[in-house]
């Protein structure tokens, strides 16, 4: 990802930074898909794996990014599971 274009991205609901997500949050979301516990901020279901994902400066939400493409939209915001 442009690193000016994550610069100056923030999270559309709390206005927190956003950065790219590390392996192991990739790794615990993906787990968390797979056993179906996953959702996003409208409640649905994240039925896709993720590839590549921002995450907010506190780690509590992400938004997936598709084919290099942030999905920024408040209702498609996902709780992160906690990397331990």
């Amino acid at each position: 990802m442009d690193k000016q274009l994550l610069e100056i991205l923030v999270c559309p609901v709390t206005g927190l930074s956003l950065s790219l997500a590390e392996s192991t949050e990739i790794d615990a979301l993906n787990a968390a898909i797979d056993d179906g516990s996953a959702e996003y901020a409208d409640g649905s279901a994240v039925s896709e794996r993720v590839a590549a994902l921002l995450v907010t400066r506190d780690r509590a939400t992400g938004y997936r990014i598709d084919d290099g493409i942030p999905i920024m939209l408040p209702e498609r915001g996902i709780a992160l599971p906690e990397v331990s």
